[in-house]
Formats: C-alpha cells, structure tokens, sequence
C-alpha cells in the first residue's frame, strides 16, 4: 500500500508512474498497451487491433484502419503504484502526439520489433525522447515471430541509436518456440503457457541447458552496470557477491541519469513477457520526485523575467502545462493537463499567462481512452483531463493568478502537404470554419490558411494519411459534405545570398507622430531543416541606450512576421538569419511598438524584393523493405525516376533487402499503391520528413508555372 501524505505533501509521489509508449508504426505498442490493461486489472477481456476492438484505439478511423491516430491516456495500479499511461502513435504523420505526450512524462517503454530491430521511426521517437531527457526501458515484441532475434535487435539498438543497452533478460526459444523469459537479475526462469491468456506464469530455476548462456549475459550486465557505478564495481571486483535488490538499485541510478537503457523480451499478442515489463516500469522508472523540479519563466504583464526553479510540491502555487486538446460529444472541450506544483481543484481560477486571461476549471477528470472518470482534485505530479478553460491551446501554461509562471512549450513540426477544403453548399461556409478551427486546435500539426489570391481555405498537415484522417474527420464528427481538392506541396523560400534592407517608418497615427528606422541584413544559412530563424545584433545596436527589451523584441516580431511569405510563391521564407545593423530614433516623435514592429518588417520585404530567392521542397527519408530480390532493381529503378536518391541496400539474414532512399515529397504522392504493384504487394516502407533541399531549375520552373507564378 501507498504510505499516506507526509507533512512535505509529497512521499505518496514515490508511488506514482507517468509513462509513455513509443515507437515505429506496427511493432506492437497498443497491443503491449491492450495487455498491460488486462494483467492490470483495468479491463475485463483482450482487445486486438486486427479486431478493432481495441480500448486504447477507440477512433473510429483507428479501429478500420489498424493503426494510432492520436495519444490515448489511461490510469491502473500495479503492486501498489498507481500508472498514467499514454499509448502514442507510430506513423510519422502523427509525430505531434507523440512530441507533446514525452513533453509531460517522465519516462517511457520504447517497443522494438523483433524482425526488423531499430526502425526509421524508432529513431525519430528516440531523438525526441532525447530532447526531453525522458529516462526508457526497451522492449524487444514479437520474439515469436519468424525471423525474430532478440541479439540482433539489441545489437540494432546500440549500433543505430549509440547508447549502452543492457539486456535484463534473455528469451527462452526464439520465433515459434518462444516461452518466456530468464531474469538476469534474480536468476530465474518465467515460463508462460503456450495457450492461453497469459495471466499465469511459472517461476523456475534456469534448468542445466540455459546456464552457460545465463551466466555469460548476467556477468555482461553485472559489468555493464558496475562501471556506472563506482562501489558496485569494488565489490564486483573484490569477488563478492551481489545481490538482486544492489543491482537493481544501482542500474536504477544509471537509467534515471539516461547512461543505461535496460532490454526486456516478450510477444505481446502471445501474451507473453508483459508482467516484467511492468515490474520494469515501476523498478527503473522515474517518479516526478525523481525528475526534480522544473523550470519556469516568471512574468509581470507582457514581461517574461527571469528562471526560477519550481519545486514538486502539493502547498505551491498551482502550475500545470496543457499538452492536448480534444473535444468530448457529451462533455465538450477537454484540456489535458500535467500537474508540476500546487492543487488544482474544481472551481479554480487559473491564468494563461499567454493570453492573460483566467480560465475557470469546472470539471476534472481522470482519463481511460476516451471513458472518463469525474474526480475533485488534481495534485503535483499527476495528468487529468480538465473542462471549463476556454482560451487555452496546446503548449500553454495554467498557473495559480498569485504568481505568473510559464513553462517551456511544446514544439509544433511545420506541415509539408495542402489539401483545398470548401463546402458543397454555401450554407455549409460558417459550419466548416467551425469545424477546421476545432480541429485545427485539437491538432496544432494541422493548419489553416486562406489563399490571399483565390480566397480558398487550405488544409495543411504531415502528409497524405494525416490529411485523409481531418478529411474523415469532418464527414463523421461534423457531418459536412465537402469538396477536397488534389494534395500540394508546401513549399519553402530562401534567400541565395546575403542581402540588405531598410525602411524608414514615419507616420501619423492617432494624432501622434511615430518614428523608427531599422537596417538589417538576411544570411543565408545551410540547414533548411527548421523554420525558426535567428535574429543577430550589430555591436552598435546594442550600444545604444534606448534598446529596450520591449524595443528588441518588437523588432524581432516584425521581421519573423514579415518572413512568413516570400515574394517568389508566397512560401514562407527559412533558412536564415537576421542581422540588425542599424537602428534609429528622432526626437519629438514616438519611438513606438506600431514603428519598430512596422520598420522591422518593411525592411525585411525590401530585402526579399532584393534577394535572388530559392524554391525549397520538403524531402523525405523512406525506408523499404523487399523480401523477393528479384523484384529490387524495379523498386530502385522507380525510386531513380521519382528524383529520389538511393543513400543504402543492405541484406538481411532472412533474405530481405532494405533499401534507404531520400525522395522529394512531391513525387510520393500514391507511392505506396505503387511499390505494392511493382512488388506483388510483399515490400513494407515508411517514410519520415528529412529536411528541406533547393528545387532543381526545370522542376523549379514547373512548379512556379503551376502556381501561376512564372
């Protein structure tokens, strides 16, 4: 049982797990999911995604298609701790969710499959878990299945991702053979029926045959965690022996520092190695104790001052972070909130320090997929779901009025595709606005803009599948009948040169004369992988006394402002950098918000008029997997035509080809009906976006044609 709350209000935090599942798409995380519910006592019977029974995919775009479409949360016990779990999607069109959910919790299982080891995906999850400081445990699935192996898997894991992985357990039997599993640390054996619903195991003594190859992995585990830890690696040394509750505590140490990531084996859909695996969450796992405190910016009015340090405490100031959005037919909007201080109860006011306006919480809830569950009270360290703020987005900060804070945000990928969207009806027009904004505001991936030219509403999103699920979206949820237009790149500007520009801002607003002159130089820069653009200051800039931070920040708007669309096609303009290098005031005049914003911009778009601009175009990284070698030169060959580039083919022990190429978004469009054809529907691929890359001169002049731009 939990201890009860101490006067520091926080012990029965110890007990607590906020946790996610990742990785690349189809390796069995909402089946591991699924069976963590059941052995939990959470749910009553096995949902199975070929089914579409699922609790955790409740979608019903989900539950036809096979796949996660957005972040599922959910709450059980196991051995006295209580788990908030978050099942995030696989495909890269969804990567949004799985960016915000590790934004909020402190570690994760990260499920590897047991055929293909570290895929393209499980990299990018991995890179962004990184980002996050989140501490994981791995987890090798699908050790049933033929051409599974549980070595090469690790080996992938160290290989591909660099880190120290430290096999915990070894399986016993391997593809159709696989029973269970040896624990290196306790020196046993978990045997589970071949049949079955997996709730019964038996716990041996590792039989004669396995002992070589026990003692072989636990004396490489024993070394691997001893040389993280100094007294360990004494004893180890001096030849004394170490027991269960050391090694666990010290390769704990290691996990929560992110120096060792310990691999666990198991099928999921056979039922089988999932107990451990919560043992493994609870034993290796952070608590928020564990995690510390975290930081945030105080704010007075529009000002962000200084860091502060914001302890886990239940008597602090309330402060939570808003990580997803999403709309309840029976309740209406509800905020998911993680908890870093404070109380958060029913009836409180909270203010978003963003908008600066108070939210009033009306309803709390505890989340299971897409049941809920009304509770009073949300403390530090948790995740809820709350109804009542209603100017509150993905990325934004609640915190208590008494003390403004606001807590790091929630980085949103830049959409790479566009699908035209208007009503059928004229009717229809202020319905379908309606809907996008929702939309739009439950998926901060997903935007909205209007065709300055035409006039058109333009959907845009990660890619084809992400765009056909808010079309679906509409038809069912909003019951809109729609025209979709053809899919279109979202293409991107850059500057080919450096280049400068100014302009002098001298007006007449309300009576007052207001005045500012700014002179800035664009840089190009070679990385077109991000969308946020630096802004330098000139030594004699900065030496000016009436540079304010107000005046620095108001300039810096204006020109990201003014970058959001090129004069070559109206594509927002990146890869670059933006030097100040002269600044002026005049006396008798207002040296004003209006004028430095005004100047800053204007003179960036004299600097665009100037600059010779380059067309960018998204390109992505695809992986394919070919089993039937003869059928691998007309895959290359088509990759070739599609302007694509072959970057490695590499040949695996089952006779399997895995092809990696980087292809242009543009000529992807109905790739996978494609390679299906060309393969008698046996290849596999996936695809992430890359980077963004210079348009070659005719496919340039073609697509500026296209846009009625040249």
């Amino acid at each position: 049982m939990s201890p009860k709350e101490s006067s520091s209000g926080v012990d029965e935090l110890v007990y607590l797990r906020n946790i996610g599942i990742i990785a690349h798409i189809d390796a069995g995380k909402t089946t591991t999911s699924e069976r963590i519910l059941y052995y939990t006592g959470r749910t009553h019977r096995l949902g199975e995604v070929h089914y579409g029974d699922t609790v955790m995919d409740w979608m019903p775009q989900e539950q036809e298609r096979g796949i996660t479409i957005t972040a599922a949360a959910t709450t059980f016990s196991w051995k006295g701790y209580q788990i908030n779990l978050i099942d995030t999607p696989g495909h890269v069109d969804f990567t949004i969710e799985v960016e915000r959910s590790l934004r909020v919790l402190d570690g994760a299982i990260v499920v590897f499959d047991g055929v293909n080891g570290v895929e393209p995906q499980s990299e990018t999850v991995w890179r962004q878990a990184d980002r996050f400081g989140v501490p994981r445990i791995c987890f090798i699935n699908k050790l049933d299945r033929p051409g599974a192996h549980f070595e090469q898997a690790v080996a992938s894991i160290r290989s591909k991702l660099n880190v120290k992985a430290v096999p915990i357990q070894l399986p016993v039997g391997q593809q159709d053979s696989f029973r269970g599993v040896i624990d290196l640390i306790e020196g046993k054996m978990l045997l589970w029926e071949l049949e079955g619903d997996g709730s019964r195991y038996e716990i041996l003594d590792i039989p004669s045959e396995f002992q070589d190859a026990f003692q072989s992995a636990r004396q490489q585990m024993i070394e691997a965690v001893a040389e993280e830890d100094d007294l360990l690696l004494e004893k180890y040394l001096a030849g004394a022996i170490l027991l269960p509750e050391e090694v666990r505590s010290s390769l704990r140490k290691s996990v929560l520092a992110r120096k060792l990531f310990p691999v666990l084996a198991g099928a999921a859909f056979k039922n089988k190695g999932i107990q451990p695996l919560l043992d493994a969450v609870i034993n290796f796992l952070p608590s928020p104790i564990d995690r510390g405190t975290v930081r945030a910016k105080e704010v007075h009015g529009e000002k962000e001052l200084d860091y502060v340090d914001c302890p886990v405490s239940f008597d602090q100031p309330s402060l939570a972070l808003a990580f997803k959005l999403m709309t309840d037919t029976y309740v209406g909007s509800l905020v998911f909130v993680r908890v870093y201080a404070g109380t958060i109860k029913i009836g409180d006011q909270l203010l978003n320090p963003r908008t600066q306006k108070k939210e009033r919480v009306q309803k709390i809830f505890k989340m299971h997929a897409n049941s809920r569950q009304e509770i009073p009270l949300v403390k530090a360290g948790d995740i809820a779901a709350v109804f009542g703020p209603k100017n509150t987005g993905t990325g934004d900060t609640l915190c208590s009025p008494q003390r403004a804070l606001v807590l790091e945000s929630i980085h949103l990928p830049e959409p790479v595709i566009s699908v035209v969207i208007e009503p059928k009806t004229s009717a229809d027009q202020a319905k379908l606005e309606t809907a996008l904004a929702t939309l739009v505001k439950e998926d901060p991936s997903a935007r909205l803009k209007i065709d300055p030219e035409t006039g058109q509403m333009l959907l845009s999103g990660m890619g084809e599948l992400h765009l056909e699920i808010l079309v679906d979206r509409l038809y069912r949820e909003f019951h809109l009948m729609i025209n979709v237009g053809r899919p279109q790149v979202s293409y991107r500007e850059s500057v080919a040169e450096t280049v400068t520009g100014e302009f002098e801002f001298d007006r007449l607003l309300g009576g007052t004369a207001h005045y500012a002159k700014v002179c800035l130089e664009l840089i190009p820069v070679e990385k077109h992988v991000t969308a946020e653009e630096r802004i330098i200051w000139d030594q004699q800039v900065t030496q000016q006394l009436f540079l304010s931070v107000e005046a620095k920040k108001m300039i810096a708007q204006g020109c990201l402002e003014a970058l959001d669309s090129g004069f070559l096609a109206g594509f927002p303009v990146i890869g670059v950098n933006i030097r100040v290098l002269n600044l002026q005031k005049q006396d008798g005049k207002e040296f004003s918000e209006a004028a430095l914003r005004g100047a800053a911009a204007l003179a960036v778009r004299d600097a665009l008029k100037k600059a010779h601009l380059n067309l960018l175009e998204p390109i992505f990284k695809l992986e394919i997997r070919v089993p039937d070698s003869q059928v691998v030169g007309a895959v290359v060959s088509d990759l070739t035509a599609r302007r694509g580039k072959v970057e490695a083919m590499n040949m695996q022990d089952n006779g399997t080809t895995v092809i990696t190429a980087l292809v242009p978004l543009a000529n992807l469009f109905g790739y996978s009906t494609d390679v299906r054809s060309l393969s008698q529907g046996r290849a596999q691929f996936s695809m992430e976006f890359a980077h963004y890359e210079v348009v070659p001169g005719k496919v340039r002049d073609d697509v500026l044609r296209s846009l009625g731009r040249l």
